[in-house]
C-alpha cells in the first residue's frame, strides 16, 4: 500500500514538474502579457519573436541533446551538462535583447532581468547546482506581481509546489531548491526595485516605449 502512495506521489510530482519547467512558465507568462497588454496584432508580432529567437531553439537544443546522449535527461540535471546549455540559453536571450534593440530602439527589460537570473544560476552551478526550475517558477511569479498581485501570489505558491516536487523526484536536494529560490528572489527585489523606479520616474518601459513607436 505504502509502495502504490509513494508511486502515485511520484507521478503527479512528475506532472507538475515536467509542466512548470521554465519554459512553459516563461512561455504562459509571455503569453498572458501579451494578450493583457496588446491588440491581437501586437501581441503576435510581440510575442513571436520571443518563440522563434530564445524558446523554441532552447528546447530543439535539449532535445537534440537529450538524443545525441550529450544530455541524461530532458530536465538537464546534470551539473556538469548544464554548462553548455546555460550557454547556449545566454547566447538565444542575448541574440534576441539585440534584436529587440536594433527593431524597436530599446532593451527589453524583462529579457535583461532573465539573462542576470541566467547568470547567477550559472556562478552558482560552479558550487551547488541550483534548481532552475524553482529559481524561474519565482522569478515568474514577480513578473505577474508586478502587474496582476493575486496572479503573482497564485504562481508563487506554484514555485513552491514545484520546489517540492523536485526534492520528491530526487532531482534536487533541499539546499539546492532552497539556494535556487534564493537567487531568484534576490534577482526579483532587483527587478521589482529598477521596475517601480522607472515607473514613478515616469522614463521609458516596454508597453509605453511600443505604444509610442506604433
Amino acid at each position: 500500500m505504502e509502495e502504490k502512495k509513494a508511486s502515485l506521489l511520484q507521478t503527479v510530482s512528475r506532472i507538475i514538474s515536467d509542466f512548470f519547467n521554465p519554459l512553459v512558465s516563461l512561455f504562459i507568462y509571455f503569453v498572458y502579457f501579451s494578450i493583457q497588454n496588446y491588440t491581437f496584432k501586437e501581441a503576435f508580432t510581440h510575442f513571436l519573436p520571443i518563440l522563434l529567437i530564445t524558446i523554441l531553439p532552447v528546447i530543439s537544443w535539449i532535445i537534440w541533446n537529450v538524443k545525441t546522449g550529450r544530455y541524461t535527461n530532458i530536465d538537464v540535471s546534470n551539473r556538469v551538462q548544464r554548462k553548455s546549455l546555460y550557454i547556449f540559453i545566454a547566447v538565444c536571450i542575448v541574440s534576441y535583447i539585440i534584436f529587440n534593440f536594433i527593431r524597436n530602439g530599446f532593451i527589453d527589460f524583462v529579457m535583461l532581468f532573465i539573462l542576470i537570473l541566467l547568470f547567477a544560476l550559472q556562478f552558482s552551478n560552479l558550487y551547488i547546482k541550483s534548481s532552475m526550475h524553482t529559481a524561474f517558477n519565482v522569478f515568474v511569479a514577480t513578473l505577474f506581481f508586478a502587474f496582476d498581485v493575486e496572479i503573482g501570489f497564485v504562481w508563487l505558491a506554484i514555485a513552491v509546489l514545484v520546489g517540492i516536487t523536485r526534492v520528491i523526484l530526487k532531482r534536487h536536494t533541499v539546499k539546492e531548491v532552497f539556494m535556487g529560490a534564493g537567487i531568484a528572489f534576490l534577482v526579483s527585489f532587483i527587478y521589482l526595485y529598477c521596475n517601480n523606479k522607472y515607473q514613478r520616474n515616469d522614463l521609458p518601459t516596454e508597453v509605453p516605449v511600443e505604444t509610442t513607436i506604433n
